[in-house]
């Protein structure tokens, strides 16, 4: 089955017991978006905050990835259990919710889908909202198993640069990619991380929705400069590159990694090489 639901599928499963919808949305502005609705949720939804909550707080990176024992306490704590069909969505269309997929796939929990469109896409077919979310679970009994090739250091994505067999992607602008404007945070270099390729998410949209495997596939085709083994995927600080690992999920592509760290940390970290 796709990572990819429809409004309608969710709507259709809503009586589901085992149905777990999840709100993934973050405050970053698209700047393409108009304001986001901060207001509405989608009935029954939970907040999923890796921002603050499912994250590695004791790190000065932004969002990183929590170990397993804290997710999966977290996990828990929002009434998830081994069986959950956990459904995330985000208030910006497909933008923050594929992280919020890929970080339950890196836990093994493979019943879990991106409502494409998000939020938005659930307003424009009709269906109710409502301003609060669901309060009213259990703890659950979440127990997933973190497999650490998912989210992979700067130490691995290093030693992968002479390697022929990875390929490194990098999901930022083109104009971020080649050093020819400044990066948004302060203090962080500008360029790229040497051999990689530059496939920018907004590319991979329809509005706030994905395109099709058949418009992905010639774009991936044309932006992954060879065949690898494996792929690595990074952006500003590992939101964007999962949008574009799950174009690559749709397009058939497997060995796929998102570096987490990504830019915030390798454009700071003077003991890494970029190239612009």
């Amino acid at each position: 089955m796709s990572p990819l639901v429809t409004p309608a599928w969710l709507a259709e499963k809503q009586n589901d017991p085992r149905l777990v919808v999840l709100d993934a949305s973050i405050d970053f502005q698209i700047p393409s978006e108009t304001e986001k609705d901060k207001v509405n949720k989608i009935p029954g939804a939970r907040r999923f905050d890796y921002d603050s909550v499912f994250c590695d707080t004791e790190c000065d990176l932004p969002h990183m990835m929590p170990t397993e024992a804290r997710f999966n306490e977290l996990a828990q704590q929002l009434g998830l259990h081994q069986d959950s069909i956990i459904v995330v969505y985000d208030n910006s269309g497909t933008f923050a919710s594929p992280r919020a997929w890929w970080m339950f796939k890196a836990l093994g929990h493979n019943d879990v889908y991106i409502l494409d469109g998000g939020l938005t896409e659930w307003k424009a077919q009709g269906y109710t909202v409502t301003q609060s979310y669901d309060d009213s679970y259990a703890p659950g009994h979440f127990a997933g198993t973190l497999d650490p090739r998912f989210f992979v250091d700067a130490n691995y994505v290093l030693s992968k640069i002479d390697d022929d067999s990875s390929l490194t992607v990098d999901a930022r602008s083109k104009a971020r990619f080649l050093a020819q404007v400044a990066e948004p945070r302060p203090g962080i270099r500008s360029g790229h991380i040497p051999g990689a390729c530059c496939l920018p998410f907004a590319e991979l949209m329809n509005g706030h929705q994905m395109k099709s495997p058949t418009e992905l596939q010639p774009i991936l085709q044309q932006a992954l400069i060879r065949p690898a083994d494996e792929y690595l995927f990074s952006c500003g600080s590992g939101v964007t590159a999962c949008i574009v690992l799950l174009a690559a999920t749709l397009c058939g592509y497997q060995n796929l990694a998102v570096y987490d760290g990504s830019w915030t940390e390798w454009g700071q970290r003077h003991d890494l090489p970029i190239e612009k």
